[in-house]
Formats: C-alpha cells, sequence, structure tokens
C-alpha cells in the first residue's frame, strides 16, 4: 500500500475554533530557586471542514502558552475522512500507553467520550460517536492516540480502490 502524502493544509483558509485540553504548571530547579512556567495542550479545529490539529506551547504565563499552542496546532492540521455526522468505521489509535478507541455511532447519539477525547472529535467536526479511552490518562498521550486513530480512518473510495472494486460494489 502506498502512503498517501499529506499536504499541508493551510490555517488562513477556514474558522478555527481553539479548545484548551490542559494546562499543567511546570517548575525549573535552578540555583536560584524555582523558575514556574506554565504548558498548555490545545486542540483546533473546523467542524464544517472536518479539520483538526493540536499543539503545546510553553510560556511564563497561561495566556501567552496558549497563544504558543494555538499556532503550534495550525502548523499540523489534518482533514478528517467522515460519513455525514459520524465516522466511516472502528478504529483503534496508539500512542505510547494509551489507546483510544473509536466507534461509529447512529443520528442522535451524540459524542460520547471522556476529556481530551471529547475535545478532539467536537473540533473535527464528528456529532454522533462511540469512544473508549483505554491506559493511559496522560491528556498528551490520549490526544495524540485519538489523532493516531482519526488518520487511521478511510474512506469507502480508497478502500474500494485498495479491493479493486467499484463503491456500489461494497
Amino acid at each position: 500500500m502506498m502512503p498517501t502524502v499529506a499536504r499541508k493544509l493551510d490555517s488562513g483558509s477556514y474558522q478555527l475554533k481553539d479548545q484548551v485540553v490542559a494546562i499543567n504548571r511546570v517548575t525549573k530547579v535552578v540555583k536560584g530557586g524555582k523558575n514556574l512556567s506554565f504548558a498548555a495542550l490545545v486542540v483546533v479545529g473546523d467542524p464544517t471542514a472536518a479539520v483538526v490539529g493540536f499543539g503545546s506551547g510553553k510560556a511564563k504565563e497561561v495566556p501567552q502558552a496558549i497563544r504558543k499552542g494555538i499556532e503550534s496546532a495550525k502548523k499540523n492540521l489534518f482533514r478528517v475522512n467522515l460519513t455525514q455526522t459520524s465516522i466511516p468505521h472502528t478504529v483503534l489509535g496508539r500512542f505510547g500507553s494509551g489507546m483510544v478507541l473509536l466507534k461509529p455511532a447512529p443520528e442522535g447519539t451524540g459524542v460520547i467520550a471522556g476529556g481530551a477525547v471529547r475535545a478532539v472529535m467536537t473540533s473535527a467536526g464528528v456529532q454522533n460517536v462511540l469512544t473508549k479511552s483505554i491506559g493511559t490518562t496522560n491528556p498528551h498521550n490520549v490526544v495524540k492516540a485519538t489523532f493516531d486513530a482519526l488518520r487511521k480512518l478511510k474512506n469507502k473510495e480508497a478502500v474500494a480502490s485498495l479491493r479493486g472494486k467499484s463503491v456500489e460494489e461494497l
């Protein structure tokens, strides 16, 4: 199977909404004492275009950390393969000890997800999905596992061409 070459999406052409997933106060111990700073994990996405990305930023103050996280997230946007309101098939994403299971759900179910996974799903524009986060609860690893799962989603046309069939045959 040939890996698809992901071309960079332009963040200016979308109505991106940002969502802060986690803010962490971190300290660096130096000779003069402790240096406080803040680390922010941010998810940005355009629900109407099914585009989503995440990033993290560190700064001395929370607003600057969030701003840096948003800038970082805009640099790694990608498009998610969706059906009308859900995902096309069940998929398992992994990162480190974190695993995220995504299952398609019928109309009217809503986003059944916890914290970090919910932020990614709503930003991506998924309206009906069942999720289960397995393993770690670390928001960074959970978000990365969710993105791994979203990247594994295939649309019907791609599956049909892999099998050498038409979309109607599937």
